[in-house]
């Protein structure tokens, strides 16, 4: 019985449950051990300019944290894609009747923004893609949450970089 009441509070619980979630991959090909210079090449930015260049310091702080340092001739290229998505969610509000026999009683959708984040690195002497690191969250109305989340995001995104300093 006592699962029942839990599994009915937590389908009536407002919240959007969308946990920060980090993924990486990178090319076996790349030669990671000998990067150490970046410069910054075109990606997507962010709509609002503050907010990207926040990202790009964040940025800039995990890959000094791995031994990198800017350059006008650097051994990769870094970008940064920036995308935000408006998801909905039915939100039950109440139930009705007894245990086989009821129902919900009223709903409600929630909308609410995901945003993700894209790094890219790429061989300067290639030019190809060696590295992709992309972290995706739920977006707060607070620029001070969002930047807090951006660099959690990096860090867990940059601890699967897998060269550079730890």
């Amino acid at each position: 019985m006592k699962n029942w009441i839990v599994v009915m509070a937590l389908l009536m619980a407002p919240a959007v449950l969308v946990a920060q979630k980090v993924t990486a991959d990178s090319d076996p090909a790349g030669r990671f051990g000998s990067y150490h210079t970046y410069a910054w090449t075109t990606g997507t930015p962010a709509s609002n300019p503050l907010a990207e260049a926040r990202i790009h310091n964040s940025v800039e702080q995990q890959l000094a944290a791995k031994g990198f340092s800017k350059s006008n001739t650097p051994d990769v290229f870094v970008a940064t894609l920036v995308a935000t998505n408006e998801r909905q969610e039915l939100i039950a509000n109440g139930f009705y009747g007894g245990f086989l026999y009821g129902g919900l009683d009223t709903a409600t959708v929630q909308t609410y923004v995901v945003g993700t984040l894209i790094v890219d690195i790429y061989d300067a002497q290639t030019k190809k893609l060696v590295w992709r690191g992309t972290g995706t969250d739920t977006m707060s109305s607070k620029p001070e949450k969002n930047t807090r989340k951006v660099e959690e995001a990096l860090e867990k995104i940059f601890a699967r970089y897998p060269g550079g300093q730890s």
